[in-house]
């Protein structure tokens, strides 16, 4: 009985070895492939890749029997729309970190906390800041050499508007609305040659540096007391001196030696005196630079007065009646 068991059992065994399938052996030929096992977690390494910056290596590799094959994650889906780029950030105190420092390229703030030299033109040291409705002196660069600020409505001058700009030469405030000039508004000005103040409302000339050679204060509102008593004299190199239109009754006196022109037109001038321009104690006294008066449109008769023109090169331009 065991016999006959252990015959039947058999018999089965040897029935499922042989219905099982064959097992061929594959070979893989190595020269078919573009990469090895080596190169496979390089070529599909996904980390740390940006999505929409992977890129993808295409190669055909080799496998191995006792190695699983490895096949590249699914591609990701698609990144929801990005949102909309932020605007330039901005610091606490409302500024963009890229936006330019103006005050020490560009020149100070003024009043309207603006640029002077982007409200203005600024070209090398000339600052021109004409017709700008301006009501008050603007900030300038400490290098400013030429201010220009005419037809405008300034009006009155301060005391610091000019304040340390040692190299400040030529100040033309031409047709403002200037009724006002603090005493020390230009007297600190070491290097300021020229001023024009013409066609404003100006009634008290303040005092000057001695460094003038040219001053224009025609058509404003001296009258008899808005010039100081000898407030030329010592200006040695004045050689221009505008004052037509101010009501002036009086020559200011002394008037610089180096003085070339004096403009007096259309005042209130009456008299004048024989030595007004010469020296009648030296009959030999020779004012050559003086060749340009005009006394025209005033109420004296110049031919009252002849010694007081013997001095000069060229009589003076008014009334001989």
């Amino acid at each position: 009985m065991k016999m006959l068991a252990r015959l039947v059992l058999g018999l089965v065994i040897f029935d499922a070895a042989v219905t099982a399938p064959t097992l061929d052996t594959i070979n893989y030929d190595s020269e078919t492939y573009e990469a090895t096992l080596d190169d496979l977690d390089n070529l599909y390494n996904y980390e740390n890749i940006p999505i929409g910056q992977a890129e993808i290596e295409i190669a055909t590799v080799m496998p191995s029997g006792n190695r699983e094959l490895l096949t590249p994650p699914p591609q990701p889906e698609e990144a929801e729309e990005e949102e909309e780029e932020e605007s330039t950030p901005r610091l606490t105190d409302g500024s963009s970190p890229q936006e330019p420092e103006f005050t020490g390229v560009l020149g100070p703030h003024t009043n309207e906390d603006f640029p002077t030299c982007l409200l203005c033109t600024c070209i090398s040291t000339t600052v021109y800041c004409d017709d700008h409705e301006l009501d008050a002196i603007p900030p300038l660069p400490k290098n400013t050499a030429y201010f220009y600020s005419r037809f405008n409505r300034i009006k009155k001058i301060n005391k610091n508007d000019f304040a340390s700009l040692n190299d400040l030469r030529r100040i033309d405030l031409t047709s403002n609305l200037i009724s006002e000039i603090d005493e020390e508004a230009f007297r600190k000005l070491p290097q300021l040659r020229e001023l024009v103040l013409r066609d404003n409302k100006i009634r008290q000339l303040p005092e000057l540096p001695n460094t003038l050679t040219f001053i224009d204060i025609s058509n404003n509102r001296l009258g008899r007391k808005g010039i100081k008593q000898e407030a030329f004299k010592d200006m040695y190199d004045l050689h221009h001196l505008y004052l037509t239109d101010n009501n002036l009754d009086h020559i200011p006196l002394p008037l610089p030696e180096n003085l070339r022109a004096l403009h007096l037109q259309n005042n209130n001038i009456f008299e004048m005196h024989e030595d007004t321009f010469c020296n009648v104690k030296n009959l030999t006294y020779i004012r050559k630079a003086l060749e340009d008066i005009r006394l025209d449109g005033n109420p004296i008769n110049l031919s009252k007065t002849p010694q007081a023109y013997m001095c000069l090169p060229r009589l003076p331009i008014g009334s001989l009646v």
